[in-house]
């Protein structure tokens, strides 16, 4: 089974760059030359230290974090990973945590949930890149990320099987909660994520995530 997008004939660069996302060509590694990279390339590249890289159609794709971005993805995991624990419903993974969702595409979500019957089936102890969806993916919003890029990656997640993804913005501070591909709810401070059916009873006032930034800014 393959992503959707996966399926579109390509003729040029262009149409490569374009089917990922339009992303910055400052992002996309070179060598192996692009549409060439396979999984062992990914793993290579990991070894090999540098920015993280996701591996989308062939090509290794530097995932930019910012240290912004990555104060709220630590917020998150905190909050997320005492409610898991607490519960014993599975693991919370960070900004390092590579998952194949198809054979040769590896994302990886900023923040995510992976129940413990998940986890287990894909052997996540003892594979480097383990074949699976996380039930909730978290994408924090860096400002090189594309707004194509960012559909292409909830159509990935989604067409694998995850059930929930959040995206978060810190420069509106606004969440959009997507339960499909083309169903989503945009919140702002002033209101409540929720886990939904994924993590029923989570609740988080995103007054208190986007009071990370006000730290920030304090003088």
């Amino acid at each position: 089974m393959l992503p959707p997008s996966s399926t579109v004939e390509l003729r040029t660069l262009g149409d490569l760059l374009s089917r990922i996302g339009g992303v910055a060509p400052d992002r996309i590694r070179i060598r192996p030359p692009p549409g060439t990279a396979t999984e062992d390339d990914w793993l290579a590249a990991d070894q090999n230290g540098g920015p993280a890289c996701e591996l989308v159609d062939g090509v290794l794709v530097e995932k930019p974090v910012g240290l912004k971005e990555s104060i709220l993805a630590a917020y998150l995991i905190a909050v997320l990973n005492t409610f898991v624990r607490d519960r014993q419903l599975g693991f919370v993974s960070g900004e390092s945590g590579a998952m194949a969702l198809f054979p040769g595409l590896v994302r990886i979500p900023d923040v995510a949930f992976i129940s413990t019957d998940r986890a287990r089936k894909a052997r996540v102890a003892s594979s480097p890149i383990p074949r699976l969806a996380p039930e909730l993916a978290i994408e924090v919003l860096s400002p090189s990320n594309t707004p194509a890029e960012m559909s292409r990656k909830r159509e990935d997640y989604f067409a694998a099987g995850t059930k929930l993804v959040w995206q978060i913005d810190p420069e509106s501070r606004t969440a959009v909660v997507y339960t499909s591909v083309d169903r989503a709810t945009t919140m702002d401070e002033s209101q409540l994520l929720d886990g939904a059916d994924v993590l029923p009873g989570f609740v988080l006032p995103l007054k208190d995530l986007f009071a990370e930034l006000n730290r920030l800014q304090s003088d």
